[in-house]
């Protein structure tokens, strides 16, 4: 932990010492033949800090503890095993919630997605965790939080949200509430010591832990230079399956999992695909719950079917264009949008603009 806290020292460097006890031995002499490559400069600061490891652990646990957070190292039963698979497992995580047991499958995406990949990620997710699958993402706008959210919709939904900066930094801004419902219902997890802002080269890092935590990896939309890439490199990299959402091929977002397709990935069109190419070893340990007839909702009442049945999923509309199509007054347009949202049949986003719950 007191190592982990170093902010003079790479995070590269951290993972490295951190899975060889050997630069333990001997202070004063060179770096262990495993440690090639380490600078001296980094070997000696990690090395100067056992001076303190008992104050500086004790600081870095107290700081975790006012964030609301635990912390597991390496050492501990409770660190994933998933982990150990990286070349570079992090020595350290910070962990708001617990980390749920069974099988992860990571859902992930470009921040600017369209309604329908939105739509899509959040459709699949609760789908899947409705199915006793841990849906993990990284709690960025766009896709990421998308994914979260429909695990969360399905009854007893479990997610893991993995940060590019300290436990207790609010990233995205606006996001502590749905932080706090992961945290509820699975975990909120970062490699990174408290205090540490989001740095753009921290999220290649976070990604080979979302990576990792997932059996599988689907990219829902992303863009040719979109980190969701990277995610699915590192996925195919430890021997996990990678998934595609196909997408509209004059669409800048499709060109990620499009691309991804046409380099192997599995293309799929319905989450049962997903849970139908895990290995029988790991399907067999989900725990599969299908919801209560009561959580879909029924037929709309009559006076709202007009609307109703001018929305379609993954395709916005305002109460502008369908009150035109329908001759009713945009309010009352409005007032049977806002109905049907209550009611569970359409989903509102910004504009506003709706289209018909999946």
């Amino acid at each position: 932990m007191a190592l982990n806290s170093a902010a003079e020292v790479d995070r590269a460097t951290l993972c490295r010492l951190g899975a060889c006890g050997r630069w333990l031995d001997g202070l004063g002499r060179g770096a262990p033949r495993e440690l090639s490559g380490v600078s001296g400069e980094a070997l000696a600061e990690a090395r100067a800090r056992l001076q303190r490891f008992e104050e500086l652990a004790e600081r870095e646990e107290l700081r975790a503890r006012d964030a609301g957070a635990s912390i597991i190292t390496r050492l501990d039963p409770g660190y994933p095993a998933a982990l150990l698979e990286l070349p570079q497992p992090p020595p350290v995580l910070y962990c708001r919630g617990r980390l749920p047991p069974g099988v992860g499958i990571a859902v992930v995406g470009s921040r600017l997605a369209d309604t329908y990949g939105l739509e899509t990620a959040r459709m699949f997710a609760r789908y899947l965790a409705d199915r006793g699958v841990v849906v993990v993402s990284g709690l960025a706008r766009g896709v990421d939080s998308a994914a979260h959210r429909g695990a969360l919709e399905a009854e007893g939904g479990r997610t893991v949200a993995v940060l590019g900066c300290g436990i207790d930094v609010e990233y995205p801004r606006g996001s502590a509430r749905l932080a706090r419902r992961i945290a509820a219902a699975g975990a909120v997890v970062t490699e990174f010591p408290i205090g540490i802002r989001p740095h753009k080269f921290n999220f290649p890092m976070r990604n080979r832990i979302i990576a990792a935590l997932g059996a599988g990896t689907m990219v829902v939309r992303a863009t040719s230079r979109s980190g969701s890439l990277i995610t699915a490199r590192l996925a195919l990299e430890l021997g996990r399956d990678v998934y595609a959402l196909p997408g509209n091929i004059f669409d800048p977002r499709s060109i990620g999992p499009n691309t991804l397709i046409r380099d192997g990935a599995l293309p799929v069109q319905h989450p049962r695909e997903m849970i139908e190419s895990l290995p029988s070893r790991l399907r067999a340990g989900l725990e599969p719950h299908e919801p209560a007839p009561t959580s879909e909702p029924g037929t709309p009442a009559e006076h709202l079917e007009d609307v109703y049945r001018r929305l379609s999923r993954g395709e916005t509309r305002t109460a502008e264009s369908l009150a035109a199509e329908t001759g009713k007054p945009v309010a009352a347009v409005l007032a049977a949008l806002t109905e049907l949202e209550l009611g569970g049949w359409a989903t509102r986003y910004p504009g506003p603009s709706f289209c018909r719950r999946g």
